[in-house]
C-alpha cells in the first residue's frame, strides 16, 4: 500500500482508506463481529486510515472502531468528525458548529474511541449560524490541548474553506466525489491545491451504485437509506443503471471488477486524494485494495469520462433538506 499526503502538516495515510459508517447504520443489517474482522483486516493490508464520525450510530460507530482498534493504536490513522448533532435515540438536532459544543464532541469522541489523540478531526458539516471563525478557534484549541493533531472540513465551500485556512492549516477536505458526483472538478479541487488542502472523497462507490452489483431497489433492504436516495429513486434509477452498464462493459474489457475501474478512477485524479471507500465486509474490502494496482491508461479514462461524462447522472446526491444545508 502506498502513501499519499494530506495537507501541508505532513499528514501521511495510506493512498486508499476504509469509511466506517455503514457498520453501524444507514446500508441494512449490521455485524459488529464481521466489521470488527474488516477493520483489522485493513490494517493487515496496510490500510491504515479509518473514517468515522459521533453521528454513525449514532455513537456506536465511535465505539466499533475504538473496541477494533484498541490493540493496535500505533498502526491506525484515526478520523473522526463533530457537528451534524443527533440525541440518544438517533433524532437529528441540526448542525452544530458552537465553539463549546467542539470542545464537548471531542472530549465525547475521544472518550468512545478510547485514545488519547484524535489523528484528523472533521468540521463534519457547516454550521452556517456561527462565523467560521468561531469554530475553527475552537478546534484550534484542541490542537494545543494535545486532543487533535490535524485539522480536515466536509463539505465546505470554497470562500469557507478559504476563511478557514487563513487561520490554521486544514489539512483535508472531505466531499464527495465520483464519477456520479463530480461537482469538486468545478473549482473545488483547484482551490484544495492552491490552498494546500488534500481531498478526501467519501462515496467514491456512488453509494454503491457504481459497483454494479445493484440490479434494483428490491436488493437493497429494508432499512437501507438508499431507498429513499435520490438517485435510486424509481423516476432516476433506470437511466443511472444505464451508466453503470457501460461501465461494467469498460471494466470487463480491462479485466477488472465495476468497482475497481470507479475507485481506479478516483485514485488517477491527483495524488494528493485519498477515497475513503465504506464496506463491512472483507470480501468487498479485498476488491477495493485490488485498485490500488491498476494504472488506467489514458484511453481508458477517455472511455470512462465519455461513459459517464460531467453531469449525466440523474438526481441529486441528497434529499432536498439535506442538500439545502449544504454549505453555499
Amino acid at each position: 500500500m502506498e502513501t499519499r499526503h494530506l495537507g501541508k502538516e505532513g499528514l501521511a495515510v495510506s493512498e486508499l482508506g476504509l469509511g466506517c459508517m455503514g457498520m453501524s447504520e444507514f446500508y441494512g443489517t449490521r455485524d459488529d463481529a464481521e466489521a470488527i474482522a474488516t477493520i483489522n483486516a485493513a490494517l493487515d493490508a496496510g490500510v491504515n486510515f479509518l473514517d468515522t464520525a459521533d453521528m454513525y450510530g449514532p455513537f456506536t460507530n465511535e465505539r466499533l472502531l475504538g473496541k477494533a482498534i484498541s490493540s493496535r493504536r500505533d498502526d491506525v490513522i484515526v478520523a473522526t468528525k463533530f457537528g451534524n448533532e443527533r440525541d440518544e435515540s438517533g433524532a437529528f438536532l441540526g448542525i452544530n458548529g458552537r465553539p463549546d459544543y467542539v470542545v464537548s464532541s471531542c472530549d465525547a469522541s475521544l472518550l468512545r474511541l478510547g485514545i488519547d489523540t484524535i489523528d484528523l478531526y472533521y468540521q463534519h458539516r457547516v454550521d452556517r449560524s456561527v462565523p467560521i471563525e468561531e469554530t475553527i478557534g475552537a478546534m484550534v484549541g484542541l490542537v494545543e490541548a494535545g486532543k487533535v493533531r490535524y485539522l480536515g472540513m466536509s463539505e465546505a465551500s470554497i470562500p469557507t474553506l478559504e476563511r478557514a485556512c487563513a487561520m490554521y492549516p486544514i489539512s483535508a477536505l472531505q466531499t464527495e466525489y465520483s464519477l456520479f458526483s463530480r461537482d469538486p472538478e468545478q473549482g473545488l479541487l483547484e482551490a484544495c491545491r492552491r490552498l494546500g488542502v488534500g481531498f478526501v472523497p467519501y462515496s467514491p462507490l456512488g453509494r454503491g451504485f457504481l459497483t454494479g452489483a445493484i440490479p434494483n431497489l428490491d436488493a437493497l433492504d429494508e432499512n437501507d437509506y438508499r431507498r429513499h436516495a435520490p438517485r435510486f429513486d424509481e423516476a432516476n434509477f433506470d437511466a443511472n443503471a444505464g451508466l453503470v452498464a457501460t461501465l461494467v462493459t469498460i471494466a470487463q474489457e480491462i479485466n477488472v471488477t465495476p468497482a475497481q475501474l470507479a475507485l481506479a478512477w478516483v485514485l488517477a485524479q491527483g495524488d494528493d486524494i485519498v477515497p475513503i471507500p465504506g464496506t463491512k465486509r472483507r470480501t468487498y474490502l479485498s476488491e477495493n485494495i485490488g485498485a490500488t494496482e491498476i494504472e488506467l491508461a489514458p484511453e481508458d479514462l477517455a472511455r470512462i469520462d465519455a461513459a459517464v461524462p460531467r453531469g449525466s447522472v440523474q438526481g441529486e446526491r441528497y434529499a432536498a433538506p439535506q442538500m439545502a444545508a449544504l454549505d453555499g
